[in-house]
């Protein structure tokens, strides 16, 4: 990547794994609004169900961590919180229609696997009791392999996982030290022999831009990861914000790579991850060739949501339980409050925990399908789009922010291909797909929000 493309691209621009942002939500989405909301998704598309549960609980917290954690609490406040999660769970299955199927279970944290699988298990009997599943459903969790051993993995194979997402985000135990990541209990391709012995597919998740890590550093773990041979393989780049996480301020004394090395990083793993048979998935992910998500890239019918890419067979509206919770309906977003005290006591008390929310005008639908269609498959073919959204190109078009002339800028520096018909992204511009996708977004045009980096 040129050192002058770097620089003028690499300025903080929204992720987008949703439109809007979460950090466009407000408080002002009532509860009321939240079960119009529930009421309207079952007329209305994707028909799957598409579950989330969040469990906010970790043995200890790691400094880069951005999600909603918080240390272990005494057993009681655990036992309340999944008493909660039940009851939250029986309040919105209620008003979603029963013909309807689940095809997507996922658990996310915290450290979802702090807690006893049985604890989990009956969260998904509570799920699986109340609607039939699609053929093969994806119910998944992202673990923590730093405080499991092999009883506690059989377990999780026994409780009906089927997706295991490994957060190894570092094989280099001094980058882990830095960054109070406790590493594996048992050795990784033990674990890997336990899950695939119960037919389970493997995530590995890895985390480049950490303090410590350099070209050489990364490149090993990445070969330590290739020979291990995951199904898919992620490598996520740190999002360095403070104003979210104040823990991350901890790292600031040890500091970052900076963006240029940082792009190397990158580089170099994707180099050595395509080299041993792995595909590209948007700018993160790396699975084999067989994969259900190469193919649906190959088709441009990729999709994302905020557990991460999947097809269109498992895309579902999302309704997610517990606190910090986001569902992603077709109208609307709703996030659930984020102390758990609040939240257990909203749901105890007979109510929705909603703290904010969005709801989305006909645009803004609109324009949620053009970025996630480009984000997800690099291509934006507009006869597609307007075919899905049942309305005419030029219509779609007006609805978002259509600058032929910053286009034209992208195609100059190399970063697109564009012409009336389509939109695609170029190898080398990959990397900047989010500021191809900001500048077709009118919220971005007096940005009011703070954001990350690409790189």
């Amino acid at each position: 990547m040129k050192e002058e493309l770097l620089q003028k691209y690499n300025i903080p621009v929204p992720r987008y794994t949703s439109y809007p942002p979460a950090n466009y939500f407000h408080t002002g989405f009532t509860s009321g609004m939240y079960e119009e909301a529930i009421l309207q998704s079952n007329e209305t598309g994707p028909r799957h169900l598409s579950f989330y549960i969040h469990i906010p609980f970790c043995r200890h917290l790691c400094h880069y961590c951005g999600c909603n954690s918080f240390p272990m609490r005494n057993q009681e406040k655990v036992d309340q919180y999944v008493a909660a999660l039940h009851k939250e769970i029986a309040y919105i299955t209620k008003k979603i229609h029963p013909e309807r199927r689940i095809s997507q279970i996922h658990y996310g944290g915290g450290s979802p696997t702090c807690l006893p699988a049985g604890t989990l298990q009956s969260l998904n009997d509570r799920l699986l009791s109340s609607f039939r599943t699609i053929d093969q459903p994806e119910i998944a969790i992202e673990c923590h392999p730093g405080y499991l051993v092999e009883k506690n993995w059989q377990q999780l194979v026994d409780a009906g996982f089927n997706r295991f997402s490994l957060g190894i985000q570092d094989f280099n135990r001094e980058v882990l030290k830095v960054v109070n990541r406790r590493p594996s209990l048992l050795p990784v391709e033990e674990i890997m022999g336990i899950l695939r012995s119960g037919n389970a597919t493997v995530n590995m998740d890895l985390l480049y831009g950490l303090p410590l890590q350099t070209v050489a550093s990364f490149s090993q773990t990445v070969q330590q990861a290739v020979e291990l041979q995951p199904d898919r393989l992620v490598t996520f780049s740190y999002g360095h914000v403070p104003w979210v996480s104040k823990r991350q301020l901890i790292l600031e004394k040890t500091g970052f790579p900076p963006d240029q090395e940082k792009s190397r990083i990158y580089e170099s793993a994707k180099s050595l991850l395509t080299q041993s048979g792995y595909k590209t998935i948007g700018l993160d992910h790396f699975v084999r060739k067989e994969d259900e998500l190469y193919q649906a890239l190959e088709q441009g019918m990729l999709h994302r949501n905020f557990q991460g890419y999947c097809t269109r067979r498992t895309t579902g509206q999302v309704y997610a339980f517990g606190v910090t919770g986001i569902s992603q309906l077709d109208t609307a977003y709703i996030q659930n409050s984020k102390e758990i005290d609040e939240y257990i006591h909203r749901i105890e008390s007979g109510s929705y925990a909603v703290s904010k929310g969005y709801k989305l005008n006909r645009e803004e639908q609109v324009t949620r399908e053009v970025i996630q269609t480009l984000m997800c498959n690099y291509r934006v073919i507009w006869k597609e789009i307007g075919a899905r959204l049942s309305l005419p190109v030029e219509e779609v078009k007006e609805a978002i922010l259509y600058d032929e002339q910053q286009f034209a800028s992208f195609a100059e520096d190399g970063i697109i291909t564009w012409d009336e018909q389509e939109i695609r992204m170029t190898e080398p511009g990959a990397l900047f797909v989010r500021n191809v996708a900001a500048s077709m977004d009118r919220l971005m045009q007096q940005p009011t929000r703070s954001f990350s980096k690409p790189v």
